[in-house]
Parts: C-alpha cells; structure tokens; sequence
C-alpha cells in the first residue's frame, strides 16, 4: 500500500484546512486509516483514527470538535477536515494504514500499529 497526502498549507488562526491522503492497491477497505502529526522538535503524535468500515472514529483531546476524519472506500482516501486551526496545529502531517487495526485507544493511537506511511503534507497555522 502506498499512501499519498496532500493539502496543506498556510492558512491564518481560526480557518480551515481539508487533507486528503489517497491509497495505492485494493484492499483499502480493510484498512483502519489514521492522521498523526508532528511539529519541529517533538515526538510524532496521534490526531484521529477511522475503522476501516467507516463506523467508528477516534480523536485526540487536542483536537476533538476541531477536526473530522472521513473516509470513501470507492475513491481509495481518507480526508481530514480541519476547523479552527491553532497555531499549535502547526506540523507535518502524515497518514498510516494499518490492517483491520481497530481496539483499545492506546493501540489505535499508536504509531507502531500502523505499517504503511505516507509522506507527509505540512500544515502552518499563522497566529
């Protein structure tokens, strides 16, 4: 699976930003999707997380109400649709795959239950 993200950006404090993050092969329907994100100088963290059925969501505290994460199985991608973004949403944000993942939050959240990466897209939130 290869996974692709794109739509970052500048964009000023309060406004909105929509990542899209598109899969390579076929079997994306069995794949549990999540955003994670990091920002110069820290560690990677988890955004949100959608089963690979679409039934079921996950969010950080950080951005819960803020951001909503979307999937369309027939297109192959995963969006995040982001809403009043902080400056403290600064960050390069990357999208993961991770086949039939879906459980605890702490296996959700974490970066090593996922096995496929994309690049990331960078987003810059202006103050």
């Amino acid at each position: 699976v290869q996974l692709q993200a794109c739509g970052g950006g500048l964009v000023q404090a309060g406004g909105s930003l929509r990542l899209s993050c598109a899969a390579s092969g076929r079997t994306f329907s069995s794949k549990s999707m999540g955003w994670f994100r990091q920002a110069p100088g820290k560690e990677r963290e988890f955004v949100a997380a959608i089963r690979w059925s679409g039934d079921s969501t996950y969010y950080a505290d950080s951005v819960k109400g803020r951001f909503t994460i979307s999937r369309d199985n027939a297109k192959n991608t995963v969006y995040l649709q982001m809403s009043n973004l902080k400056f403290e949403d600064t960050a390069v944000y990357y999208c993961a795959a991770a086949a039939w993942l879906w459980g605890t939050q702490v296996d959700i959240a974490t970066t090593t239950q996922y096995n496929y990466w994309g690049q990331g897209t960078e987003v810059t939130v202006s103050s």
